[in-house]
């Protein structure tokens, strides 16, 4: 009995966090109203309240999810695994709620109260520095070439390009974009061999999507 309550419960969990992605993604942090999440999961508020503290919590909830609807869909290891997670992010940021929610509400903190939270960005940073890491362990790396350094640089170019494309294409140029950054930073960071056999295209990201979209 306590093993099926326990299941419900995280059941629940789920279902609020995916519902209020959803309505956080549509009408962002201030327009997602309370009401409109527990239309969205079908549950009550007392159910939601056990859960989450404050809308706010459930945004927080949101935001730092985001790496883990990311991490899963990868197999490889080194530099090859960083390219795949950035082309997998391109593709899913324009159909995941969740990823999308995550990064909107990342974008509109000021609307919520307390500090800043940081959490997805060092979660991302920590995930691109292990990528890296195994990359220089495997000689993948030019000499001198400092993980975290690297990683901090691709994370800040994505959050950058992720916007521009947001505004410039709704985001559908994205894996291309995506394609471009690694073709000019790949000869600053990696050895040649690597950059012969790795792989950028987008077609490669969406690939390793569940649902496999179309590509150009």
């Amino acid at each position: 009995m306590a093993q099926l309550k326990q299941e419900r419960a995280e059941q629940t969990h789920r279902v609020l966090i995916h519902a209020a992605a959803e309505v956080f993604d549509e009408f962002g942090y201030a327009g997602a109203s309370i009401s409109r999440i527990l239309k969205r999961a079908g549950v009550t508020a007392g159910a939601l309240y056990f859960h989450f503290d404050s809308k706010e919590d459930l945004a927080r909830a949101v935001m730092n999810s985001q790496p883990d609807s990311l991490v899963p869909l990868l197999a490889v290891r080194g530099l090859q695994r960083l390219i795949d997670l950035t082309l997998v992010w391109s593709w899913q940021l324009q159909s995941d709620p969740l990823l999308r929610a995550g990064v909107r509400l990342t974008n509109e903190q000021t609307s919520m109260n307390g500090p800043l939270n940081a959490e997805p960005y060092e979660k991302f940073r920590g995930i691109l520095t292990s990528c890296l890491e195994e990359a220089r362990d495997d000689g993948e790396l030019q000499p001198g070439i400092e993980p975290v350094l690297v990683a901090e640089f691709v994370l800040a170019a994505c959050t950058g390009m992720q916007m521009y494309s947001n505004v410039a294409s709704g985001r559908a140029d994205l894996p291309q974009r995506t394609q471009q950054m690694w073709n000019l930073l790949l000869p600053g960071i990696a050895v040649p061999s690597v950059i012969t056999r790795a792989e950028t295209a987008p077609a490669r990201g969406a690939e390793m999507m569940p649902d496999k979209p179309s590509t150009p």
